[in-house]
């Protein structure tokens, strides 16, 4: 793994939290974009290096409303990039952990994406990311 990539954040309102963020963050969200794979809407701000990516859940039955409804609002997953993200998915699985998809899906922000099991991962919902494959 590269390096972190974004801290994923569940959120109730985008319209709301997108406001708070700028001002906490003191940058502007940059972009907006819809995943209707995952029946969410994502907000992005860049942070040096590494991105802030607010969901809300366009579907009460989607993960996002799901975990927001268990947890409230808050840290959702933190994504690493990775540059083939096939075999670090090969990798991860030979070393004991559990990918919640067989093959990488398309994500927000232009990445193909796959997330581990956070029963093997501390608790934390951990998301690998391989940039420029979206929709591959």
């Amino acid at each position: 793994m590269q390096q972190i990539d974004h801290i994923g954040i569940a959120v109730k309102d985008l319209k709301a939290s997108i406001p708070l963020f700028e001002k906490l963050l003191n940058t502007p969200c940059y972009k907006t974009e819809e995943v209707t794979g995952e029946k969410v809407v994502t907000a992005f701000f860049a942070t040096g290096q590494t991105k802030v990516e607010l969901l809300e859940s366009t579907d009460p039955t989607g993960v996002i409303a799901k975990f927001i409804e268990k947890k409230g609002e808050g840290l959702h997953h933190i994504a690493f990039e990775v540059t083939d993200i096939q075999a670090e998915m090969t990798r991860l699985v030979k070393e004991g952990f559990r990918l919640l998809s067989d093959t990488p899906k398309a994500g927000a922000d232009n990445k193909l994406v796959c997330f581990l099991h956070p029963k093997e991962t501390n608790g934390i919902l951990i998301e690998i990311c391989q940039s420029g494959n979206k929709g591959e």
